[in-house]
């Protein structure tokens, strides 16, 4: 059955590292995401590889495996099981911007196992997918106007006032 492709794009005023600090920890995508749930089943090794995470939305439960983590550029990931799809892979690229900020760049290829259904899944997970690009990209530009508004003002939470 054929390859399926969805590759989609946006950009970021953050700075790769904020972008990257909430793509790299699974347990921020419900934050972002319309994931409802995320639970680690295996966690990653020194190299930020072999995170094996489930994610819940509804009734439906998704297994993923990092299989390549470069901070801050990129993440890829593979679907284990939860969605009736095989060679499922996922490149999230984060690159800087030469005027500041970040550009994204998330690529997906799969092959449904269900003759016919390739469209269907194409068309759910390009929705979904616009869905994780545009929220990421606005949970990063919030971070990243949260950390200046500390910087302006000199002081973080945790720092006495004199």
């Amino acid at each position: 059955m054929g390859l399926q492709d969805i590759d989609l794009r946006g950009e970021s005023s953050a700075a790769p590292p904020v972008v990257w600090a909430l793509l790299a920890d699974s347990s921020t995508w419900p934050s972002w995401t319309p994931i409802e749930g995320y639970e680690q089943v295996r966690p990653s090794g020194p190299d930020g590889t072999g995170e094996v995470r489930t994610f819940r939305t509804g009734r439906h439960r998704v297994r993923e495996e990092i299989i390549e983590s470069t901070p801050p550029t990129r993440l890829t990931y593979t679907l284990l099981g939860g969605l009736a799809l095989r060679d499922y892979r996922a490149q999230i690229d984060v690159e800087p911007r030469p005027a500041g900020g970040s550009r994204l760049r998330w690529h997906t290829t799969f092959r449904p196992k269900v003759a016919g259904s390739g469209w269907l899944y194409r068309r759910a997970l390009e929705q979904a997918t616009r869905a994780f690009v545009d929220g990421l990209i606005r949970a990063a530009e919030a971070k990243a106007a949260i950390r200046a508004l500390e910087g302006q003002h000199g002081a973080g939470p945790n720092t006495a006032a004199t």
